[in-house]
């Protein structure tokens, strides 16, 4: 216990980034307080990752089960298929219910102190949370700070959380609007598209940039495309803004040219989802009290042990971690944050290796990606002095995906000529989220292709997709 302070360790935060740091600051024998405004779990089990799973995994068995061609291959007949759509958002309730429960008994029985009230920074390792009771004042010898963000709303775009909404109002699953209109082609978007359409609804996805699906490696967003657009009820425009969206009875949106943002379609539709990104929820933290500025975006600067900084230097004992920073904006990669922070508040370096961290979309069939797409390992190759190669593996030469009867997809990996370093792999298909893991693994050991080769592979399983793609880049 460090003299003075009433903590170790205080986290400003309970999302799995604050849980994560909380969990591992216990077994490093720190005194923990972790404080909180909202309910336990933050954005990814209230409103992110698990509930979007939870409805992803429900209307994904009504898709299959509706996919009469596919069933009739395996030798399957099923009659008529219904569902119940207040049935669908009560599994997805439940199941936060009762992962908010485990995370709030699992900080519980290892003594972490839960403050309920808005926290905020009050000086040099300083915290006053505004409770129920009234405001109170705790220290602590080190300070994480781990607010998370919340959706992002365009100008011009009015919410009013029925006809006009984010995902945090789309996960509640209150209606299935005959026609709705998602902003945004990236991970929010293209998996409520996935929910949408398979539970019945005409969509049609608005995308600001000339690309759908950007930030995804091309290759894996052209066959994306295809197998997750093209044969759905869902519509899509490119290179346009909605510029205006006004909530009613129907949903009006205007949509303009990207360049020239002048008005060339106007959409009447019956929703509307905004899936355009989330920004950092750094206000009212008492930065200015450290001395510590967001960016104009509202991220903590940090530096790579997860120190916050003030005019480019470290703040003694305050650190920051989560979407808040704006490194990786993903729950696991919070969680790798707060464990790194720990880390270094109890003496040890560490720091986050971004370039190892996957990430995926959970659609049907999933995408999944670790490293650099093909264009950035390029850049990087250029600058650097090295070539860069790529193979390409398929999901319809692989003996398990046969035998599913789900062969669409397939695995990219990129690597370097001279020395075979893997730098990235991409994967859309079955099971593609469970796959890339052990692409992560050897991007973070800077293995070569050329070991990875030799590594031997179950059979019949997916995982023999990536040996395929192995062996095909040490040819």
């Amino acid at each position: 216990m460090s003299q003075g302070f009433d903590y170790d360790l205080a986290i400003v935060g309970a999302g799995v980034g604050g849980h994560g740091a909380a969990l591992h600051a216990v077994s490093c024998g720190l005194k923990t307080a972790i404080v909180e405004a909202g309910q336990m779990g933050g954005t990814c089990i209230n409103r992110g990752c698990i509930p979007s799973k939870a409805l992803l995994a429900a209307s994904g068995r009504v898709r299959e089960l509706r996919n009469a061609h596919h069933l009739k291959s395996l030798g399957i007949n099923v009659g008529s298929v219904e569902f119940d759509r207040s049935a669908i958002a009560n599994h997805a309730d439940n199941i936060v219910s009762k992962l908010r429960g485990d995370m709030t008994n699992s900080l519980k029985r290892l003594g972490v102190d839960i403050i309920q009230g808005w926290g905020k920074m009050a000086g040099a390792q300083k915290i006053t949370v505004a409770t129920e009771a009234g405001e109170k004042t705790i220290t602590a010898k080190d300070i994480i700070l781990a607010p998370g963000s919340v959706p992002w709303v365009p100008p011009g775009i009015e919410i009013d959380g029925k006809t006009v909404f984010t995902s945090d109002d789309a996960l509640k699953l209150e209606s299935l609007p005959p026609w709705v209109a998602i902003v945004g082609s990236g991970y929010i978007g293209l998996e409520f598209s996935d929910i949408y359409s398979a539970l019945g609804c005409e969509i049609t996805i608005i995308e600001a940039l000339p690309e759908l699906m950007p930030g995804f490696d091309r290759d894996i967003a052209k066959i994306a495309e295809r197998i997750l657009i093209a044969p759905r009820d869902i519509d899509t425009k490119v290179g346009v803004l909605a510029k205006k969206v006004t909530p009613g009875s129907p949903v009006v949106i205007e949509l303009a040219d990207a360049k020239t943002k002048e008005v060339i379609e106007v959409l009447e539709v019956d929703a509307c989802l905004v899936a355009t990104g989330r920004i950092p929820f750094t206000q009212n933290m008492g930065l200015e009290s450290v001395g510590v500025e967001t960016d104009k975006r509202g991220f903590i600067p940090v530096n790579d042990k997860m120190a916050v900084l003030s005019a480019g230097e470290p703040v003694a004992n305050l650190w920051a971690i989560g979407d808040a920073t704006g490194k990786m904006m993903l729950a696991h990669a919070a969680s790798a944050q707060g464990i790194a922070a720990v880390e270094n508040i109890c003496g040890r370096d560490r720091s986050p290796d971004y370039h190892s961290i996957p990430a995926a979309a959970f659609t049907h069939p999933e995408i999944s990606f670790v490293g650099m797409t093909e264009a950035a390992a390029k850049e990087l190759g250029s600058a650097e002095g090295f070539e860069v190669a790529s193979v390409k593996s398929y999901f319809k030469g692989n003996s398990k995906a046969i035998a599913e009867v789900e062969s669409d997809g397939l695995a990219k990996v990129i690597y370097r000529k001279d020395t075979g370093e893997l730098l990235g792999v991409h994967i859309i298909g079955l099971h593609a989220s469970d796959l890339i893991h052990e692409a992560a693994s050897a991007i973070a050991s800077r293995q070569s292709v050329h070991q990875l080769a030799y590594l031997v592979h179950a059979h019949p399983t997916l995982s023999e997709v990536l040996d395929e793609a192995y062996k095909r880049a040490r040819g």
